[in-house]
């Protein structure tokens, strides 16, 4: 009983961010034409690779649903370093995951969430960036992303000539649809984990091992391999950190988890060649560390008690809210049901 209430606390908590974290999703899908991206990101100058972190931030794609937008933008002339960072910067954070972050974690954690993911994807994408000059890459199927995110493999800008409505209608059935398939069984699964963390690990068992170099390498190790997107990830850590774990070596599960997969990293190995792959993957776990020691180091400086906005934030709205969003969420997340309620609708689809 307790591992369901448990459950159900972190699922209300979550649910309004989620749902608004999509409809933000959807919006930006409509408005953002992916084409001009390729005029911000030439070359491979620190501009360029700071610019491909931070225009990924926004994009609601996961790890491999950036891979086919990412490398579009390198067959149409973006560098290595730029490509990179966007790769790292997309998945890592949304404005979904954000939101969810907000909610699940506090406000610390989200400014520590949004500033460490655009530094290792800047960090990763410089070390990535050469001089030498690139090979022309090979055409890549939509069957290369490894089978993951399918929906997402083949993704087209939004057609500048539509009608506004249109393009609205488009975006929010995106969000609603691909985005919210693709994340709901992990995070589902995070949402368990977090519950049987909260649950059943006395804060204890992991105190002794939740901090420093140690568990942070264990985590970026864990986490570059798993494929879970950033909003999954998202009470999993909520999970570790009220079990006892710090909050830097969660931050580099959220970091490592979300911004690569087997898929990325086979992509990257085939596009840019086993060299770049090895800078890739160094580049991302030396970061993550590094991002999750100085974020441990602040908070032991300035005395900021995570924990404690942790264990806050499911006081910012109402019960009756979270319920009703839950209610919705898990309604649109069940094809049964989302077909149902569509076809009650006038004019669906």
């Amino acid at each position: 009983m307790a591992l369901i209430t448990s459950l159900l606390d972190v699922a209300l908590t979550a649910a309004p961010w989620l749902l608004l974290g999509l409809l933000a999703a959807g919006l930006i899908k409509a408005l953002v034409d992916e084409r001009y991206l390729t005029r911000w990101l030439g070359g491979n100058s620190l501009a360029g690779v700071a610019r491909g972190a931070v225009l990924g931030v926004p994009l609601p794609l996961c790890s491999c649903g950036a891979i086919p937008t990412a490398l579009t933008l390198y067959r149409q002339g973006a560098g290595r370093g730029p490509t990179t960072a966007f790769m790292i910067g997309t998945p890592g954070v949304g404005v979904d995951s954000l939101a969810i972050t907000y909610a699940l974690l506090g406000p610390f954690m989200l400014l520590a969430r949004l500033g460490g993911t655009v530094v290792v994807a800047i960090a990763t994408g410089i070390g990535v960036a050469t001089k030498q000059p690139e090979p022309a890459p090979e055409p890549t199927s939509k069957g290369s992303c490894g089978g993951c995110c399918d929906s997402d493999c083949a993704p087209s800008a939004p057609e500048s000539s539509a009608p506004l409505g249109a393009r609205l209608r488009e975006g929010i059935h995106y969000a609603f649809t691909d985005v919210l398939d693709d994340i709901s069984l992990w995070l589902g699964i995070g949402l368990l984990l977090a519950g049987v963390l909260t649950t059943l690990v006395p804060a204890t068992a992991l105190s002794a091992y939740g901090s420093g170099l140690g568990a942070m390498l264990l985590m970026s190790v864990i986490g570059i391999p798993l494929y879970i997107c950033a909003t999954a990830a998202t009470p999993i850590a909520a999970g570790l950190i009220l079990a006892g774990v710090s909050p830097g070596t969660a931050l580099v599960f959220l970091i490592a988890g979300p911004v690569t997969s087997v898929a990325t990293l086979g992509i990257v190995r085939r596009e840019f060649g086993a060299p770049m792959l090895v800078r890739y993957l160094g580049g991302i776990l030396a970061s993550a560390v590094l991002v999750g020691l100085a974020v441990d180091g602040a908070i032991d400086f300035f005395g900021v008690n995570v924990i404690a906005q942790v264990e806050s934030v499911d006081e910012l709205l109402p019960r009756w809210l979270e319920a009703a969003a839950l209610l919705v969420l898990v309604g649109l997340a069940v094809k049964p049901l989302r077909r149902q309620l569509a076809g009650m609708l006038p004019n669906a689809a």
